[in-house]
């Protein structure tokens, strides 16, 4: 019997700036964006800039142990707190305030006015802009829109509970990798979504977790994790690792492959000793940064021979192949004649994307 094929979203929503543009501002301004960790913020007064779209954001721990958010710009003349002439990550450290080093006006961490040089400013009418922020696992999300009444935790829905014996909130971070991948951020989601390209574009990832290629990856079981061959237990070249799992996984999981997916941009890819945590900041319709976190619990990094590479090395090969091959995908559909693809039955997951681009999309208008 021939298949029945969903169609993909159209090919202006891969290629067009204005389509990009309005999906930006319905998906990423209105969302809880995913910022990386937060582990990196404990201390009062630490600090991440990040630009999403055309917004730049500053998180900062406040003397008081809660996580702040700001528009990264003095209220007197504009001028960015933490300078980011480019779009990459800033972080850092604030001393008791947060001073612009325009005209040295100064506020606390909480984002009050503290003072101003040689005038007298009244503070409640000068506070930085806030942005709503929220922690969960270790992760810090900002969200742009002050009016959503959505909580983050309802956001992300039920993927939490399906991996929720993974310690992510005690994770610590052994290594990070950044790229910059020439496809739509979209592109990049599908392919993270679907494994029936994992035969042709991961041949040593699949001798690792053969089901991966078993029938296209069609009987994937993403709910129990899908299991590592006879003898393996990890995602690195060998299938094996010196680390031991992390506390509190079930049998099951501590031999097979957990991944999940929280739209609009992280990407949680869990092994029973290391997590790989990939942030998806869109650039443009052609362009999107990625952070690659690689995560592994205190009493793995606290060993005198703890070495992240064998899982690190491992998961880079994997990323570049995937990259290589999204990046294709977006060549492939500036060919005039691209007006939209194809799902495969084994990639039903993407049916998830399209809906919930529409249903963003309708949210706006």
């Amino acid at each position: 019997m021939l298949e029945t094929l969903e169609k993909t979203l159209p090919g202006a929503s891969y290629l067009d700036a204005d389509v990009y543009a309005r999906e930006y501002a319905a998906v990423f301004r209105p969302g809880w964006v995913c910022a990386g960790r937060s582990d990196g913020l404990a201390e009062s007064g630490a600090y991440q800039a990040l630009r999403l779209g055309s917004e730049s954001v500053l998180l900062v721990r406040g003397e008081d142990g809660e996580l702040q958010g700001f528009y990264n710009l003095c209220r007197h003349r504009g001028a960015e707190l933490v300078a980011m002439p480019d779009s990459e990550v800033r972080c850092g450290q604030f001393p008791r305030t947060i001073t612009c080093p325009y005209h040295a006006w100064s506020y606390r961490l909480d984002g009050t006015l503290r003072g101003a040089p040689h005038i007298a400013v009244e503070p409640g009418a000068t506070q930085l802009h806030p942005v709503a922020v929220a922690e969960w696992g270790g992760f810090a999300f900002v969200c742009l829109d002050t009016r959503r009444s959505e909580s983050l935790l309802d956001a992300l829905g039920p993927g939490r509970a399906r991996i929720a014996n993974y310690p992510l909130q005690d994770l610590c971070l052994g290594h990070r990798i950044d790229y910059r991948v020439a496809a739509n951020w979209k592109v990049i989601l599908e392919n993270y979504n679907e494994c029936y390209h994992c035969g042709p574009i991961h041949p040593e990832l699949c001798q690792v977790v053969p089901a991966f290629r078993q029938g296209g990856g069609s009987a994937l079981d993403w709910d129990v994790g899908v299991p590592h061959r006879e003898g393996a237990n990890t995602f690195t070249a060998t299938g094996t690792t010196n680390r031991a799992p992390f506390p509190g996984l079930s049998d099951t999981e501590k031999t097979h492959h957990k991944g999940e997916l929280f739209y609009p941009n992280l990407m949680l890819s869990l092994a029973m000793d290391h997590v790989a945590a990939f942030y998806v900041w869109p650039e443009s319709a052609s362009d999107t940064r990625i952070r690659c976190d690689f995560l592994f619990h205190p009493s793995a990094l606290d060993q005198p021979d703890f070495d992240p590479s064998d899982a690190v090395e491992f998961w880079d090969q994997v990323n570049q192949q995937d990259w290589q091959i999204c990046e294709s995908v977006q060549r492939g559909m500036q060919n005039s004649v691209f007006e939209h693809g194809y799902y495969a039955p084994m990639e039903d997951l993407n049916l998830d994307l399209r809906h919930y681009i529409a249903a963003c999309l309708d949210d706006i208008e």
